[in-house]
């Protein structure tokens, strides 16, 4: 059994996968080629925005999103600390300051009830992630942020093809980044992905940015980074996101499995009002982690735990911030008891059966 079986996605789409590539093999355009230009633009009708900016990973495009908006040593930007460590890390490279706001405990998403407080004068940025494929609260984030005129950042990394409210995912805020990451529900064939907006200035900002600052060849108007997407990315992204409504419409079903073959003391996935999941993860709750992975691991079944610690609790973080010992007690809690189970478009309803009765037995157990 496999935690995310892409070959079974390849072996399904091989033809026109492996024609695409081909094209790219042909035309020799290896960046900057035709491909580019259309999945950009596949890719803002799909979300429903003016702009999209391919980018060659999510940390780049994170990373570039905060250059954009002048992030600058000093500067403070609000997140959560329940997320993969590139939402932090990119605000570290570039001398600046997360503030962390703990999550809401059903959800696992930012807790906009808390956020407001984190506000102070030195607030740059707010980056709200969507986890586990649903959005976070981004009316009541986006409120807060407009009353305080702060830019939000919308890490939408786990949530590409979800909605909020009918609105897509990425075109939830001033500005959105994702990642194209092979696991991700829209995966390439190796790091990628992209950055969204509806401001001219900054769609302007970020392709300066992405190219090493060039408003043209060998003229660098401003300080920028090679972050470009590759021509076979964009290729191989182009064909999956032609089925790519389909493979959502599939992981609805194999939600439905879960949902119906799992016990509620399990705590499955709650989705908040608004939401529609792309189930990035499938993800529960249990005690004696280790030994229930062990158990499942000795069965065929594998499992991932995402996260295992708060970024507050990461040894580079536990030492930048040692004097202001930080806490965030929910997001320690669930990473504590957080488990997620094989999930992807092609999982079968008698392979979640078996996952189900197996993880039950071992929990009652």
């Amino acid at each position: 059994m496999q935690f995310i079986d892409l070959q079974a996605q390849y072996q399904q789409h091989k033809t026109q996968i492996d024609a695409a590539i081909s094209r790219v093999l042909n035309h020799g355009q290896y960046l900057f080629g035709p491909e580019i230009e259309v999945l950009e633009s596949k890719l803002a009708d799909y979300v429903g925005v003016k702009h999209c900016i391919s980018m060659s990973s999510g940390t780049t495009a994170l990373h570039i999103a905060l250059m954009a908006l002048g992030v600058q040593p000093g500067d403070e930007v609000i997140t959560t600390p329940f997320s993969f460590f590139a939402t932090a890390e990119v605000i570290y490279l570039l001398g600046a300051k997360p503030v962390y706001v703990d999550i809401d405990p059903v959800t696992y998403l930012l807790n906009p009830a808390l956020l407001e407080a984190a506000i102070t004068e030195r607030t740059k940025a707010i980056i709200p992630v969507g986890l586990y494929g649903q959005c976070a609260d981004m009316n009541a984030i986006n409120g807060i942020a407009k009353r305080h005129n702060i830019p939000v950042i919308e890490d939408a990394a786990q949530s590409f093809g979800a909605t909020y409210y009918g609105k897509q995912s990425c075109s939830l805020s001033s500005m959105a980044c994702t990642s194209f990451f092979p696991s991700k529900p829209l995966g390439g064939y190796g790091d990628s992905g992209a950055c969204f907006t509806n401001d001219d200035e900054l769609a302007h900002r970020l392709r300066l940015i992405v190219n090493h600052g060039q408003k043209n060849r060998y003229n660098h108007v401003a300080i920028g980074m090679n972050g470009r997407m590759d021509t076979l990315q964009a290729a191989v992204l182009l064909e999956k996101l032609a089925i790519f409504d389909t493979e959502i419409k599939a992981r609805d079903v194999v939600a439905n499995y879960y949902r119906d073959a799992l016990p509620d003391f399990l705590a499955p996935p709650v989705i908040a009002a608004g939401n529609h999941s792309v189930y990035a993860q499938y993800t529960v709750q249990v005690d004696q982690r280790d030994r229930v992975q062990k158990v499942l691991s000795e069965a065929g079944i594998p499992t991932a735990v995402h996260y295992p610690v708060g970024l507050h609790q990461q040894p580079v973080v536990a030492a930048i911030s040692a004097k202001e010992n930080l806490s965030f007690p929910i997001t320690e809690q669930c990473a504590k008891r957080v488990l997620s189970l094989p999930f992807h478009p092609y999982l079968q309803e008698e392979a979640v059966q078996q996952i189900c009765a197996k993880l039950e037995a071992c929990v009652v157990g």
